[in-house]
């Protein structure tokens, strides 16, 4: 009873943690997430809504057995009970300029604020004010990602089955990994968090390159994927969700997305007009397709993209490397790759990262403590992957690059 015990107030945690972090105790809550922009023009996405009263220290758990649970559950009737405030007014300010903007049905806020040229500056993070002004008052405070000068490009990131396993393929074990599995218990792809440092550090050590993340989850689960980040040391970027599912009890099911990724990635490639980019997806949605549109749409804009194979359909397999003579022809290289060292080898081919990024990768996947979590993450690839395609097999890295022959390296 004590093991389950434990993995129900685990759960419980999770679902309740979000009362805990949001902004505000009481009543209305203004709930900002991160933001990013460039130097004249700034984007953030936030929310208002009516949270209950928090009870007070002497009346809250000593955080221990029964009574951790009873805490978590009286915090999840407080998230049930939260009411999205339809029409709220929420100011920002940023760089001297200020906007007021409007919430819609959802409780949702947009802030798009273009200013006057910043100056350069070394600190890539900056603070954008918020304060609500109806129907009550509260404050809160941004982080928004404006890129330095000494950057030299962005990488575009999924999430699900790109640095996390998700199992795409079984929509059931999907969910239950997004809304029940905590940061901790979620697995990350071996090398991943090192991969993702060296981009972010760049060639040049510090250069603080851009990291967007995409994901089909929905924003209830942000906090979630922050903490699996910051476990995983993997640089933090504003997450640019697809959807927002809006999910209720009243409409249970997510809406369709009326944003596309390519879109998405249109935006971002039009906001850094200045700057290539590195794309990184995986092989068991449309990441291949979507980014080859982007190659050829934005020809000279993009360096090169890693495609995470998850996949063991040796048709899809076939699919991708047509994909990637496209993208070849377009100038720019493309990697299917089944683990993270591939990836890293061929980032280091370009000058993207330094070669002690190879290094950091390497030595991330093999000490003690990640092979015991490369275990764990074969286990639950190779079941993910059964599910979708039957038998597993070791799939291939394979790496097509302009004017070169085909590279075929199987680990």
């Amino acid at each position: 009873m004590g093991k389950w015990k434990r993995a129900a107030s685990r759960i419980l945690n999770l679902v309740a943690r979000p009362v805990r972090t949001a902004h505000g105790k009481r009543g209305v809550v203004l709930q900002p997430y991160r933001g990013y922009g460039s130097r004249d023009e700034v984007f953030l996405i936030g929310r208002v809504f009516r949270q209950s009263h928090m009870p007070s220290d002497d009346q809250a758990s000593d955080q221990n057995g029964d009574e951790d649970i009873v805490t978590h559950l009286r915090d999840i009737g407080r998230r049930i009970a939260r009411r999205s405030v339809a029409g709220a007014t929420v100011t920002a300010r940023f760089a001297g300029v200020e906007q007021r903007v409007t919430t819609d049905k959802d409780g949702y806020f947009r802030v798009h604020l273009r200013h006057d040229p910043m100056p350069p500056c070394r600190e890539a993070w900056q603070t954008m004010d918020l304060s609500l002004d109806h129907p009550e008052q509260a404050r809160a405070q941004a982080d928004i990602f404006v890129p330095p000068e000494r950057c030299r490009y962005v990488v575009i990131s999924d999430i699900d089955d790109t640095v996390m396993f998700t199992g795409v393929a079984s929509k059931f074990k999907m969910l239950w990994r997004l809304f029940v599995q905590d940061a901790e218990s979620r697995v990350a792809f071996p090398g991943a968090g090192a991969l993702y440092r060296a981009l972010h550090d760049g060639h040049g050590g510090d250069e603080r390159n851009p990291m967007l993340y995409v994901s089909r989850a929905p924003w209830g689960i942000y906090d979630v994927l922050d903490e699996f980040f910051r476990m995983h040391g993997i640089p933090v970027g504003p997450v640019l969700f697809l959807r927002e599912w809006g999910i209720s009890w009243k409409s249970p099911l997510p809406r369709k997305a009326e944003d596309h990724k390519r879109e998405l990635i249109g935006n971002m490639l039009r906001l850094y007009q200045d700057l290539p980019f590195v794309l990184v997806g995986d092989s068991g949605q449309h990441d291949p397709e979507v980014y080859r549109q982007i190659v050829d749409e934005h020809p000279g804009r993009v360096l090169a993209v890693y495609i995470r194979n998850v996949s063991r359909d040796a048709g899809r397999v076939a699919e991708i490397e047509e994909l990637a003579k496209v993208v070849c022809a377009a100038g720019s290289g493309m990697v299917l790759a089944a683990d993270s060292l591939a990836m890293a080898e061929h980032a280091a081919g370009l000058g993207l990262i330094k070669p002690e990024g190879v290094a950091a990768v390497r030595a991330e996947i093999s000490t003690p403590l990640h092979q015991t979590v490369t275990r764990r993450s074969a286990g639950v690839r190779d079941a993910i992957m059964k599910d979708a395609n039957g038998p597993t097999t070791a799939p291939p890295n394979i790496i097509v690059e302009p004017n070169q022959k085909k590279r075929r390296h199987v680990e």
